[in-house]
C-alpha cells in the first residue's frame, strides 16, 4: 500500500509542476502580448511622422561662421501605398519652402509652426523633401531629406 501512496504523491508533484510551468508560460505570455500595438504606439490608419528643422554652426579659425540646415530626421522608411502624415515643425530658420521630388506636394515650414502634409507613394524609390532656401552649400545646404519608400 505504500508503493501505491508513493506513486500517488509522485503525480501530485507531477502534475503540480506542470500546473506552475503552463501558469507561468501563460503569465508570461499575456505579460509581453496583452494589448498588442505598432511599436510607436499609433492607432491603426494613417502613420504620423514628425520631423524638425535644425541647424547646425561653428567658426572656422578665420572667424568665418559657416552653418548648414537640414531636416532632422534625415531619412525615414515608409511602405509603398502607406498613407503617412508628415508633421514638419520649424525650429531653427525663419523659412523653409519645401517640395517633395516626384510628387505634387509642396508647402513652407516656418519657425515655431507646423505644416503637415499627407504623403502616399505607389511606387518604390527615394523620394526627396527638398527646401528651396537652402538647396545647396553656397545656401548653407543641401537642406534635403529622404523618404525611402520600399
Amino acid at each position: 500500500m505504500s508503493k501505491v501512496i508513493m506513486l500517488k504523491r509522485r503525480h501530485l508533484w507531477v502534475g503540480a509542476l506542470a500546473f506552475i510551468f503552463l501558469a507561468g508560460g501563460l503569465f508570461f505570455y499575456r505579460l509581453y502580448h496583452s494589448g498588442d500595438q505598432p511599436v510607436d504606439g499609433q492607432p491603426e490608419g494613417p502613420r504620423t511622422i514628425h520631423m524638425v528643422t535644425a541647424e547646425a554652426k561653428s567658426t572656422l579659425e578665420d572667424g568665418t561662421v559657416i552653418e548648414a540646415y537640414r531636416w532632422d530626421p534625415g531619412t525615414i522608411f515608409v511602405e509603398k501605398g502607406e498613407i503617412i502624415n508628415l508633421v514638419l515643425y520649424g525650429v531653427n530658420g525663419d523659412s523653409h519652402p519645401f517640395y517633395i521630388e516626384g510628387t505634387r506636394i509642396k508647402g513652407e515650414v516656418k519657425k515655431g509652426k507646423e505644416t503637415t502634409v499627407a504623403f502616399q507613394a505607389s511606387k518604390e524609390g527615394v523620394y526627396r523633401l527638398i527646401c528651396l532656401t537652402h538647396p545647396d552649400k553656397n545656401h548653407n545646404g543641401p537642406m534635403i531629406g529622404y523618404i525611402v519608400v520600399d
